[in-house]
């Protein structure tokens, strides 16, 4: 009888490439990791940072925008940088630029410095984020390996959050808050020796073009909007440096568009914002995270100022959220968005989230967590995690290959841009209803103990109002402009996706 070796033989040869990818999937992973989990592992180490560097209410909101904003203006210049230098020599150059710029900010001895260490790691981040999912899509080929790669990355990538809370409050408590920085450069000296090892190089490609003049309009314009938000506290909303800001921030927005119909290679293709679909999603995301990033920076100082929790156990209070948001996404979402209309899961995720805010209107002092807090922040997560994934399934369904990137790209641009002008207005708006609080009812210095707490919860509590207000905003966009149909009743065409970034 002829006897087949081949088979026996194969599966030793193919374990060795098959555990190759799969370190590769782990430092790959590693990376995104980090840059996620560094929006967040900052907010519960952030009162204990503004004390130590005496930082203003009004400027501590920096210490997130900087990174958001660095991270999310530069992310489309990012990914076109990938694709001209090679993906294993741009994802190694982010690593260790993260690193170093980690390092600064921890070092930071005034506020200053950790604002511009931040502003940094934004900067590397908006390299590093690109690279990684291009080395992930190049990395695995096959259908079924890459539908599993991608959902190993998508899990870790969205376990970020909760991770860097965790560890926020973990480092913050029983080591320093500088360690919220210092802890990313082993992680990052780890995931450069696994890169130079498990990663294969491509060469770039020489005939792309970097849009710089697109990039510098557009991140300058945000720059000076976020600046002209954290301005108007201190200096009055009709002050003549404030106006200039927002004048300036639109001139830039507006010039910024007229470029990208000009440019020879547009940093950002008009034409992916022309169809309704997709434009609804981008700007579900982005009011949807304006009211999200607010909600943590207020609630991390509720909870360690006014109610008295730990960094690490402020951490743990904000797991729930997190554990919401993958429920929703994971459990309820995916399940129904082959069968539903998207927006049948964004409109309801929106009312659920803002639902959340309007509880938590009603803190006070003497809230507690598991009657007042828990339920608020259950509701919120449970919403996020219904919208997040239909935005991302349904803004890059039936895209054209070429186009793939720049839309994932956007749908993230959209989040961090998100993030830095919600966490500026807000935390303005916080502000401000505060003093006028404190103003109006301070009528002794014996009354400072009582009135300042008071004041504080009531400038959170307005501010948590706009932030639903804008929730609300989010759902209307996403019930008026996402039109689309169910996936399993579209036609073939649109229901083409590539996998989006997480």
């Amino acid at each position: 009888m002829h006897r087949h070796p081949r088979p026996r033989h194969q599966p030793r040869h193919a374990r060795p490439s098959d555990a190759h990818r799969w370190w590769a999937l782990v430092v790959i992973a590693l990376a995104q990791l980090m840059v996620v989990l560094d929006a967040t592992i900052v907010n519960i180490a952030l009162p204990s940072a503004q004390r130590d560097l005496h930082m203003s209410d009004a400027n501590r909101q920096w210490v997130i925008t900087a990174y958001t904003l660095a991270f999310g203006g530069l992310l489309l210049l990012g990914g076109r940088i990938a694709d001209l230098a090679g993906r294993k020599r741009t994802f190694v150059i982010g690593l260790v630029g993260f690193a170093a710029a980690s390092a600064f900010g921890g070092a930071a001895t005034s506020s200053g410095l950790l604002f511009g260490a931040r502003a940094l790691q934004g900067a590397f981040a908006a390299v590093l984020a690109p690279s990684a999912l291009s080395l992930l899509t190049t990395t695995f080929t096959d259908p079924r390996e890459r539908g599993k790669a991608f959902g190993i990355y998508g899990a870790l990538a969205g376990s970020g959050s909760a991770i860097g809370l965790l560890l926020g409050g973990l480092l913050t408590e029983y080591l320093d808050w500088r360690w919220c920085l210092y802890v990313n450069v082993p992680i990052a000296a780890v995931a450069v020796l696994g890169a130079s090892a498990l990663l294969r190089e491509r060469p770039g490609h020489a005939g792309v073009r970097l849009d710089v003049p697109g990039a510098v309009l557009g991140c300058g314009g945000l720059v000076a909007v976020v600046y002209g938000f954290s301005e108007a506290q201190p200096r009055g909303w009709t002050d003549a440096l404030v106006l200039a800001l927002f004048a300036a921030g639109a001139a830039m927005l507006a010039a910024f568009v007229w470029w990208q119909t000009r440019a020879p290679v547009p940093l950002l293709p008009l034409h992916v914002l022309r169809e309704r679909n997709r434009a609804g999603c981008f700007l579900t995301m982005l009011l949807a995270v304006i009211g999200m990033f607010g909600l943590f920076l207020f609630m991390t100082y509720y909870l360690q100022e006014i109610l008295g929790y730990s960094p690490l156990r402020a951490g743990l209070a904000f797991l729930p959220l997190t554990a919401a948001i993958v429920a929703g996404s994971t459990q309820i979402s995916a399940r129904l968005l082959p069968h539903v209309a998207p927006r049948a899961l964004m409109v309801p995720g929106m009312l659920l989230a803002a639902g959340g805010l309007l509880l938590l209107t009603r803190l006070t002092v003497a809230s507690r967590y598991t009657t007042e807090v828990l339920p608020a922040l259950l509701l919120m997560g449970l919403g996020m995690g219904l919208t997040f994934m239909p935005v991302f399934a349904t803004a890059t369904a039936g895209v054209a290959a070429r186009d793939a990137g720049v839309t994932s790209a956007t749908v993230n641009t959209a989040q961090q841009v998100g993030g830095s002008i919600g966490t500026a207005l807000l935390n303005t708006v916080a502000i401000s209803s505060s003093t006028a609080y404190i103003t109006a009812h301070l009528r002794a210095e014996t009354d400072r103990a009582r009135v300042v707490p008071e004041g504080v919860v009531h400038g959170y509590t307005v501010a948590i109002w706009w932030a639903a207000a804008v929730m609300l905003l989010a759902g209307l966009a996403a019930g008026l402009m996402v039109t689309a149909r169910a996936p399993r009743h579209a036609t073939a065409a649109e229901a083409v996706r590539e996998p989006a970034a997480p």
